[in-house]
């Protein structure tokens, strides 16, 4: 990897290192939501939930779209749920040498 991405890198594994934010992604990618839904999906308030949103946007994981008075959350980087899905095997390989 080239020096001047390891920040980046850094940064964008940091968005996806946070239990909220992982399941934010995981409900968004099963179709859009607002942040209304998200809200009550994870048991946070609705300004908790947004500026989790907002950092995942920054980082070009979810997009929005404003229809009327909401805005809908969807998957902009499907290969985040890949990424996960290796992780979480991983995760599931390392528990069973326990």
């Amino acid at each position: 990897m080239p020096d001047a991405l390891l920040e980046p890198v850094a940064a964008h594994f940091h968005a996806l290192g946070e239990p909220t934010r992982l399941a934010l992604l995981q409900w968004i990618g099963q179709g859009e939501r607002t942040v209304g839904e998200l809200a009550g999906l994870c048991g946070c308030s609705a300004a908790n939930v947004s500026r989790h949103l907002a950092l995942l946007m920054r980082h070009g994981l979810v997009q929005r779209e404003m229809r009327g008075q909401h805005a809908w959350y969807r998957c902009a980087d499907a290969s985040v749920h890949a990424l996960c899905d290796s992780v979480c095997a991983q995760v599931a390989r390392m528990a069973g040498r326990g």
